[in-house]
């Protein structure tokens, strides 16, 4: 990409400009081209903000296959963006030196390892200003006066370990032989420092932020690297950095969220669960360094905390999300509300501040994240990185509200087709997320897995239901499907359906039902235990054998805690009817089943279960099972992700659109774009 002016002002009016005639649907090609702002840091005196764009290959257009890459950006005003890097350098983890004169960032140069660098604001070339011999660095932090970092780096190579691997004994022992980071301090200067010096540090820290003042830094760590303990175990602790002593130890119960540092140090914001059944990290905290002890400022409110950053002045902004919409609240220091911005046009995602500038990342339904700064009652848009969106004809997007069977008000966002829904009805698909520890908001809806506008401008209508078990409406409503899986959760689903039936938005006969995950179980149950009620599924890195899961996953703990409140043992029968394996005699509904064949969180073979169990109890249902090489619980690269894409679209014209359940079918390879390798195979498996 060249060196160019994104002029914010003209792009809207060009959006404005865009007739009825020339608008045309979204496209799984659309999707694969999307850019978003990532990360984002504003300069010390709030003059300009860096951020990264996140984006994939363009594969419908020949480009390689790859993962996402981040691309630094400077931003000086509305439309007023500089690119930075040359194109081809795919950095992370972006911030100010303490004077502002440079960014840093995280880069892996060729035949290196991952190392920080700087670019100057004001011009020059970028160089390396801090490493750690012979291992990655995973993340650093500027001291205040800017002479030197500290850096959190992987563990040393085992050269006696790398010797027995290079002559074939290259055995894995699960979970065992631990490789624990480091924390180094280098000192800043025309060289990177050859000799960091070592920090000694408890357990597996993952992450770490140092005092303005450095003398103390806060780490988080767990006693294992495991991810269970991630969930369960790990804890913030505040490590003296003069002695290495650990000085104090937050002991929150639940997960850890965004932690921050108050400007004068003595004060934390943290957001963490309540307790250890809390299924997420969304309740705010105020914590005492000296002492470690903190109290919640909004537990029990049914909202979800989702960002923080200290203000200058000693209040906290923070984002917080409202079922499905979002604000920004400030707090004082004594953790009352200043004031709140409530926002129905944006969904506010993350802030940062500096000097006296507060910035935010944010989403709408009709474009993706994007940078804003708050200014005078109001979120000015600094980007636009879809101009292109301009010519997309979007359905209709709303939060609708309905009563589940049992009286429980149940949100959600709904996508219309565009035009509206014909008389009758329109084929519905429910988009569910995973989690359920998670929500779906009034912004963009539509990425790789989410059939979001891509659907819309094929005559569906979306749904994205934020079932029992949601954040963002309290943890009351968050724990109500514990103990009880698939019972209201997912019965949510299926009154979610009827009130849309009854709403004249959906065709009760071609409804459908997709998600990755825990939304895959809702997809497995719901093409099983509720074929009746779903046209078509399509079930991606979704669970269908609840014993066998837990013997499976990497995280056995934190389902019993926040999920089953019970263990496979305590009763193998009832574990075993709550599988959708279990009502695979029920099975009418055409499915397809995606996996990575590198899941560690949901292994594949619990999709090789529901597929083999429907393909030899029901033969006559259609289903098909499409694994990833390479990609884990989550498609990363460009390839699998428009594959995907073109695979449910497919499915879903096949069995969904048309309501037959008997359709023969869709070809194993889909029809790939102009530009892409390969064709599709002309014949049906």
């Amino acid at each position: 990409m060249t060196r160019r002016t994104l002029t914010t002002l003209l792009l809207a009016s060009s959006a404005l400009a865009a007739t009825a005639a020339s608008a045309r649907p979204m496209t799984p090609e659309d999707v694969a081209r999307l850019e978003s702002v990532g990360a984002i840091a504003v300069g010390p005196d709030g003059s300009r903000i860096a951020y990264t764009t996140v984006s994939l290959p363009d594969v419908t257009a020949g480009e390689e296959n790859g993962g996402p890459r981040q691309q630094l950006r400077l931003a000086y005003g509305p439309g007023n963006v500089r690119d930075f890097l040359p194109e081809d350098m795919n950095v992370g983890s972006i911030a100010f030196s303490p004077d502002g004169r440079w960014v840093s960032f995280l880069w892996t140069r060729e035949d290196e390892k991952r190392a920080v660098w700087g670019i100057p604001v004001d011009g020059g070339a970028q160089r390396k200003l801090a490493e750690v011999e012979g291992a990655a660095v995973r993340s650093y932090a500027w001291s205040p006066d800017g002479s030197h970092m500290h850096l959190l780096a992987g563990a040393a190579e085992d050269k006696a370990r790398t010797s027995q691997s290079e002559a074939g004994f290259d055995a894995i022992v699960y979970e065992e032989e631990a490789r624990l980071n480091r924390l180094f301090r280098a000192a800043i200067g025309a060289t990177p420092d050859a000799k960091p010096q070592a920090i000694a540090i408890p357990g597996y820290v993952s992450d770490f932020k140092i005092a303005p003042d450095a003398r103390y830094g806060i780490i988080e760590s767990a006693p294992t690297p495991q991810v269970d303990d991630s969930y369960t175990s790990k804890r913030l602790h505040v490590l003296d950095l003069a002695t290495g002593r650990i000085s104090a130890v937050v002991e929150t119960p639940g997960k850890i969220g965004d932690v921050e540092i108050s400007p004068d140090g003595s004060r934390l914001s943290l957001i963490a669960g309540i307790d250890i059944n809390d299924p997420a990290a969304t309740t705010l905290h105020f914590v005492d360094v000296e002492t470690g002890e903190y109290r919640a400022l909004n537990q029990g409110a049914p909202e979800a905390a989702v960002d923080a950053e200290w203000l200058a002045d000693g209040r906290l902004a923070a984002v917080i999300h409202k079922g499905a919409q979002s604000a920004l609240r400030i707090y004082n220091a004594d953790g009352s509300i200043d004031v709140e911005h409530d926002n129905d046009e944006l969904i506010l995602t993350a802030v940062e501040a500096a000097g006296n500038r507060i910035a935010v990342t944010a989403n709408s339904p009709s474009h993706p994240s994007e940078l804003f700064v708050w200014d005078e009652g109001a979120f000015e848009r600094w980007t636009s990185h879809n101009p292109w969106l301009s010519q997309i004809d979007m359905g209709q997007q709303r939060t609708v509200t309905y009563t589940a069977r049992d009286g429980q008000q149940v949100e959600g966002v709904l996508v219309e087709p565009v035009g509206g829904a014909p008389t009758g009805g329109a084929p519905l698909i429910l988009d569910v997320h995973g989690g359920p520890e998670a929500h779906d908001s009034n912004g963009w809806v539509t990425n790789y897995s989410g059939p979001g506008q891509v659907a819309a401008g094929q005559g569906y209508a979306v749904f994205l239901p934020n079932y029992r078990g949601s954040t963002a409406y309290g943890t009351v409503f968050s724990k109500q499907h514990q103990g009880n899986y698939t019972d209201p959760e997912f019965t949510d689903l299926v009154d979610a359906k009827r009130a849309l039936v009854e709403m004249g938005v959906a065709d009760a006969d071609r409804v459908g039902v997709t998600g990755g995950s825990y939304g895959g179980y809702a997809t497995g149950w719901a093409s099983t235990y509720f074929s009746d009620e779903f046209a078509a599924g399509v079930m991606f890195v979704g669970i269908s054998n609840q014993i066998s899961k837990f013997g499976t996953t990497d995280i056995p703990y934190e389902m019993y805690n926040v999920h089953s409140l019970a263990w496979p043992w305590d009763d193998w029968q009832k574990m075993l009817e709550v599988s959708p394996i279990y009502h695979t005699d029920k099975a009418e509904t055409p499915l397809l089943i995606m996996h990575g064949a590198e899941d560690t969180r949901v292994s594949p073979s619990q999709s090789y279960e529901l597929y083999r169990s429907i393909k030899v109890r029901k033969p006559e249902t259609p289903v098909r099972l499409v694994l990833y090489p390479g990609e884990g619980h989550g498609n990363n690269r460009a390839a699998a992700r428009y594959d995907y894409n073109l695979r449910m679209m497919r499915w879903f014209e096949t069995y969904l659109k048309t309501g037959d359940r008997d359709a023969q079918l869709p070809a194993p390879r889909p029809i790939l774009a102009p530009g892409t390798v390969g064709t599709e195979s002309a014949t049906s498996d």
